[in-house]
């Protein structure tokens, strides 16, 4: 997966913005994505979601998953709005996501790095979540602020 890494206008300290260039924003940029498809479909395991980023990526370079842009460059509107069909539907073609217009991908390519990055991403998706339903927990249990009259 790939994702805009040159000139990415971002807040920096003291109140002011910065231009950088790197992976850091790039990760972010994909972790935005992923928040916003979970946020969409919430009941959408993280698999799916990972799936639904690599099935709807812009495929750049050599046709197909490639070492430079991996399954391509994230499509957001397509990946919130493109009709998707969850992993292992149909044919076991279907469960290895094809970008759209591109040929499916060889079998000697190195498919264990990119089930080991999809694994990940899963893990840092299902990590997000659970901090979250930590933090809001703790929150409730908080007893409310007092009121000083």
């Amino acid at each position: 997966m790939a994702a805009p890494a040159e000139d990415i206008y971002s807040t920096s300290v003291n109140g002011t913005y910065r231009v950088g260039t790197g992976t850091s924003d790039a990760t972010a940029i994909v972790a935005g994505a992923a928040a916003l498809i979970r946020s969409k479909y919430p009941n959408l395991p993280a698999e799916e979601i990972a799936h639904r980023l690599t099935a709807t990526a812009i495929d750049e370079g050599p046709p197909s998953r490639d070492d430079e842009y991996g399954y391509g460059v994230i499509d957001l509107v397509a990946a919130l709005t493109a009709d998707v069909p969850p992993l292992g539907f149909g044919s076991a073609a279907a469960t290895a996501p094809v970008p759209t217009g591109a040929a499916p991908e060889d079998e000697g390519g190195d498919g264990g790095a990119t089930a080991r990055g999809l694994a990940t991403l899963g893990v840092l998706l299902e990590a997000g979540g659970g901090y979250l339903v930590w933090r809001r927990r703790r929150r409730a249990d908080d007893p409310p602020p007092r009121i000083s009259r």
